[in-house]
């Protein structure tokens, strides 16, 4: 929608006198910009690209221990917003819980006693969107012990 009292366009806010004969160009300009990956200032520009590459970046941490799986998500969530990134996460994904249940008598003798012992497995996801300078001092954190990381890199288009 443009308005046609000289203020511009409504849903991209350009600076544009606009009439009816022309109303039809501003709006190819106006779903070309709205469409457009590029900031508006790369298209004041005029042409000037810059070669800033973004990478999508999801971290995989895994631990036995919840206390330190959660102090890790937090130094890297803190660390990523300091240096005004796009977070999404951490993502709690379903905890996985091996388990063996054994006889207590080593003989077979006796009462039938059972032994269950369980080992819990924690999952987080972290969903970062950072340019290629910034991944290595994302992921150069002080990490506790017992918890394993995962960081995966793919280009975003």
């Amino acid at each position: 929608r443009v308005r046609l009292d000289g203020r511009g366009c409504l849903r991209c806010s350009l600076a544009v006198v606009c009439t009816r004969a022309a109303f039809s160009v501003l709006w190819s300009v106006c779903r070309v910009y709205l469409n457009s990956p590029q900031p508006i200032m790369a298209m004041k520009k005029e042409g000037v690209e810059q070669d800033v590459q973004h990478h999508r970046i999801r971290i995989t941490l895994t631990s036995r221990n919840v206390q330190n799986l959660e102090k890790v998500c937090r130094d890297l969530i803190s660390g990523a917003k300091a240096k005004s990134l796009k977070v999404k996460g951490p993502v709690r994904l379903p905890t996985k819980m091996l388990s063996i249940t054994t006889r207590k008598t080593p003989c077979g003798e006796g009462s039938k006693t059972w032994t269950r012992y369980e080992m819990r497995i924690h999952k987080r996801l972290i969903d970062l969107d950072s340019p290629s300078e910034i991944v290595k001092q994302i992921t150069s954190i002080n990490i506790e012990p017992g918890v394993e990381v995962e960081v995966t890199v793919a280009d975003t288009e």
